[in-house]
C-alpha cells in the first residue's frame, strides 16, 4: 500500500485530498499546527489508514521529524503534498513585517522545508511531489503583495525542483486553484459557495495525476470554477 503525506491536512483542500487518497487505497498522514483541528479531521476521516502529526511547516526540524514518523510507521513515502498556506491581504502601507514574514515563511519556505525533508524518501520510492499554489501565482491583484509574492515564488520553486529531480524518477506538479470553498482567510463555507471549486475536486485531481501514465507529466495545472457569478 502506498503512502502519502499532506501538510495543512486538517481542513479545506488538504482534508479533501486526504479523503480522496484514503478512498483510493493509500496510507495517509496529515499534519498541521493545531492538534484540536487534527483530532477533528481524524474523527471525520475515520480511517485505520490515517495518522495525524503536529508539525509547523516553517520549521525544517518539524518537517524532518514528520517524514521520519511516516517512514517509521509505514516504511516508505510515495506522495508528498505541500499544501499548508496562509493569507494576509493588505496594501503595502498596512502590511506589517510580521504578516509579510508569516506569509512567506509558510507558503514558500514551508514548501522548501517539506520538500527538502521528504526528498530522500521520494528518491527511494520514485515518488511524486505536489505543491498547492494558486492562480495568484501568475495573476497579481490589489492588496496581494505578500500572497502574490509567496505564490509566484512557489510556482517558480516547484517548476525548478521538477527540473532538478525528474531524472531521479520523481514527478513534480504544482496545482494552481482559483476560488475554492474552504475556511481559508477566516471564510466559512456555505451554500453560497456552491459555484466554487470544492476540496474534493482537488482531491480527485490529485488521484487522477497519480494514476496518469508515468511517461507523462502535467507539471503545472491551472484550475478555475467553470461558472463563476457574473460581475
Amino acid at each position: 500500500m502506498k503512502t502519502a503525506y499532506i501538510t495543512g491536512g486538517s481542513k479545506g483542500i488538504g482534508l479533501g485530498v486526504a479523503e480522496s487518497l484514503l478512498k483510493d487505497g493509500y496510507h495517509v498522514a496529515i499534519s498541521g499546527r493545531s492538534m484540536e483541528s487534527l483530532d477533528a479531521a481524524k474523527a471525520q476521516l475515520n480511517s485505520d489508514n490515517l495518522i495525524i502529526i503536529q508539525s509547523d511547516v516553517t520549521s525544517f526540524d518539524d518537517e524532518t521529524k514528520a517524514v521520519q514518523k511516516i517512514v517509521e510507521t509505514w516504511g516508505q513515502l510515495d506522495v508528498c503534498i505541500s499544501n499548508a498556506g496562509v493569507g494576509h491581504f493588505k496594501s503595502i502601507e498596512d502590511m506589517t513585517p510580521e504578516q509579510w514574514k508569516a506569509t512567506i515563511d509558510t507558503n514558500l519556505t514551508g514548501a522548501f522545508n517539506t520538500t527538502k525533508a521528504a526528498l530522500d524518501a521520494l528518491k527511494l520510492s520514485k515518488g511524486y511531489l505536489i505543491t498547492v499554489a494558486s492562480l495568484a501565482g501568475t495573476n497579481f491583484f490589489k492588496n496581494g503583495s505578500a500572497y502574490n509574492a509567496s505564490k509566484f515564488g512557489l510556482v517558480g520553486f516547484t517548476q525548478a525542483v521538477m527540473l532538478d529531480v525528474r531524472q531521479l524518477g520523481i514527478k513534480v506538479t504544482t496545482i494552481m486553484p482559483g476560488s475554492v470553498s474552504t475556511y481559508f482567510n477566516n471564510h466559512v463555507p456555505s451554500e453560497a459557495d456552491a459555484w466554487k471549486i470544492q476540496p474534493e475536486d482537488i482531491g480527485q485531481m490529485v488521484v487522477d495525476l497519480l494514476h496518469m501514465n508515468p511517461r507523462t507529466l502535467p507539471s503545472k495545472i491551472e484550475v478555475r470554477p467553470s461558472m463563476p457569478p457574473q460581475k
